[in-house]
């Protein structure tokens, strides 16, 4: 029992250590490895509770990097799991940030360093288009009109009429709660 314990840790370690070491670009590219990770190779959990996970990590004060790993590592091992997963996702990047302002001036001029980080943006996007596309299939899944509406609708909001993204997210948030507590209402 201890040991299956202490391999799941030294796993939990390892894969969000390689996680936030090796993901550029920001949080939501985060959620495709730990899919590849704790939902495909190991199967700790379905691809909707990952999306579940997401959403908490997208609502709640932080950073995505470091919430969802921590969701992740809860749901896996406990409170053990959480902090471990937590740890291993502020390390990489403040051991590198650290180091970047170190030689900060010797970087901002190295035209080889500038180029890397460009091609590092094509492969973000790419990451950020499959997860965009993933999220899509599982809400075409559930089959909700509502959910299935808010895609367009919240693009709609935030890139032609500029509304604020907090907004939009707090009417999608409230929307939901309200369709749920009516189907809730519709089955007691």
């Amino acid at each position: 029992m201890l040991r299956h314990r202490i391999k799941i840790y030294v796993w939990l370690l390892a894969v969000n250590l390689f996680i936030s070491a090796f993901t550029f670009g920001g949080g939501y590219i985060v959620v495709p490895m730990v899919r590849r990770f704790f939902v495909e190779r190991k199967r700790y959990f379905i691809e909707e509770d990952l999306i579940d996970m997401a959403a908490v990590a997208q609502s709640t004060p932080g950073a995505i990097a470091v919430i969802l790993p921590a969701l992740a590592g809860y749901r896996v091992a406990g409170i053990a799991g959480a902090l471990l997963s937590c740890f291993a996702a502020v390390m990489p990047p403040l051991v590198i940030l650290t180091f970047l302002s170190a030689f900060y001036t010797a970087f901002v001029s190295n035209t080889i360093l500038a180029a890397v980080l460009k091609g590092m943006e094509a492969g973000v996007t790419a990451l950020m288009v499959d997860l965009i596309v993933d999220m899509c299939t599982l809400i075409g899944k559930k089959k909700s009109f509502l959910l299935s509406a808010m895609i367009p609708l919240s693009f709609l909001a935030n890139f032609v009429w500029g509304i604020n993204v907090a907004l939009i997210l707090s009417f999608c948030s409230l929307l939901c709660i309200i369709q749920m507590l009516w189907k809730k209402g519709e089955h007691a």
